[in-house]
Parts: C-alpha cells; sequence; structure tokens
C-alpha cells in the first residue's frame, strides 16, 4: 500500500513480503506482509509467544528470514555485504528489556556505545579513559530526564534510571527508528506510564518512527497510532488505534480451545 503527502509518494521504512522464520521445528513467523512508514508510532501487541521480539529482530537486521523478504529503507540486508548492511543496521535503534548496559562503567560511556558504529576503534577505546562528546551525551541524558547522572556508575542507578540510559544511548545513535521490546515489562505502573510517556515524547519530537513490542494494550491504544496484532507467529489484525475494537482484543487473546 502505497502512501502520499501532498501527491508525492512515501515509500516504506520497512516492508516485510510473505515473511516466514522457523528455529528447528519451531515456527516464529509465518506469511507475514505489511509496511511500516516514516513516522508512525505502532504497537505490537498478542499473547507471549506470538512472534513479537522476533518480528523486531527482523526490523533491526539481526535475523534474516527463513522465508520471504524484508527490506529496510529499501535495501534487503540479506543480499548485501557486511559492511553496507551495518550501515543500514546503523539507522535503527533498538531498546532491549534488559537494557545490555555496562554496569561498572560510568553513565556517559554507556551513552557513548551509540556512537559505536561511526567511530574507528582507536576513538571508542580513547572515549574509555576520556570521554568524548560529552556535550552530545549530556543532550541525550537531559532529554530522558537524567542530565545530572552523566558521572554516576551505572549500576549506582535504579531500574528506571538504568532504562533512561538505554534510551539516551539510542538517540546519541540517531537512528530513523526506534524499537522497544517489551519496555515496560518490568516496572510498575508508574514507571510504565513515564517510559511510554517518554517514548512518544522523544519520537514526536525527533520525528523518529517508533515500533515498540507491549502486552499492555491500553498503553497501546494511548501512546500509539496503529496496531499490529500477532498470534501464534500469524498476522491477526494490523488497523489504525481509531478502528481497534474489544472483539479484535478477545480474537487475539483467547484461550485455545482443548481438543478430545
Amino acid at each position: 500500500m502505497e502512501r502520499r503527502t501532498e501527491g508525492n509518494p512515501i515509500s516504506p521504512l520497512f516492508e516485510l513480503s510473505q515473511v516466514s522464520c522457523q528455529f528447528g521445528s519451531l515456527t516464529a513467523l509465518t506469511a507475514i506482509s505489511l509496511q511500516i512508514y516514516p513516522g508512525e508510532r505502532v504497537a505490537l501487541v498478542g499473547p507471549s509467544g506470538a512472534g513479537k521480539s522476533t518480528l523486531l529482530s527482523l526490523l533491526n537486521g539481526s535475523l534474516v528470514p527463513s522465508q520471504g523478504q524484508v527490506r529496510i529503507m529499501g535495501h534487503n540486508l540479506a543480499q548485501m555485504p557486511l559492511f553496507k548492511r551495518r550501515q543500514v543496521q546503523r539507522q535503527i535503534g533498538t531498546v532491549y528489556q534488559q537494557h545490555h548496559l555496562i554496569s561498572h562503567l560510568a553513565v556517559v560511556h554507556n551513552v557513548n556505545a551509540g556512537h559505536l558504529g561511526r567511530w574507528p576503534l582507536w576513538k571508542a577505546v580513547w572515549s574509555l579513559v576520556w570521554p568524548l562528546q560529552v556535550e552530545v551525551a549530556t543532550r541525550a541524558l537531559a532529554q530522558v530526564g537524567i542530565a545530572d547522572k552523566l558521572y554516576a556508575r551505572t549500576d549506582r542507578l535504579s531500574g528506571g534510571q538504568q532504562q533512561r540510559v538505554a534510551l539516551a544511548r539510542v538517540l546519541v545513535q540517531d537512528p530513523v527508528a526506534m524499537l522497544a521490546d517489551e519496555p515496560i515489562a518490568s516496572v510498575d505502573p508508574e514507571r510504565s506510564r513515564e517510559v511510554m510517556d517518554l517514548l512518544k515524547h522523544l519520537c514526536e519530537t525527533t520525528d523518529k518512527t517508533l515500533v515498540v513490542s507491549l502486552h499492555d494494550v491500553n498503553f497501546a491504544l494511548s501512546h500509539c497510532d496503529r496496531l499490529i496484532g500477532l498470534r501464534a507467529g500469524t498476522l491477526l489484525f494490523d488497523c489504525p488505534v481509531a478502528e481497534a475494537s474489544d472483539r479484535l482484543f478477545q480474537d487475539l487473546y483467547a484461550l485455545p480451545t482443548a481438543t478430545s
């Protein structure tokens, strides 16, 4: 499906065509076709094991499909040499549930990890001795509300603050799209709202695309503009938030029927 702005066609940022993923005897995704366009805020919803994390791994290029084609910014990464593939992957920032921070380092070093795709090895090593791009790191931390933690040891921060460090790292990376894998799965309800508010605000103010996997349907409805429902590796629905209905969610989360 082509989209247009003032008569000009807009190319999808991500495009999946009949994509399936299989791990041994386990089928994680089956014949998924969809497009995600620049500036969208997309929630992936569905029960555990539906294939949400697998889909995010396809979108950031860390996984290639068993069948079908994934195009990122118009590129089929499976057909690209490693160097060019990494250039495309640098444009996709991912926030993981477990943060993937180096706990014994100062916050500035973890934030500066967002530069690693652009920095040569010598610069990355030198920055561990004498932090570089401190102004950039400070601005990113200010955007997530913890500028005062620049030189704090990361393992002395709360879980919510560490999550903000992970977000600041992605901001320093300056990707065109942010992917978030269950970013509120391990925080309390109040922190959940803070994280979702922050993700929405960052994408609105930086004009980045957001794709986030969520178990909480209420946050998907309040913070995103499009829903993709996955169940047992299949695409059950793909619709604007305004068109979501209780029936859609009942079908999505229905318990499997016992067979005799």
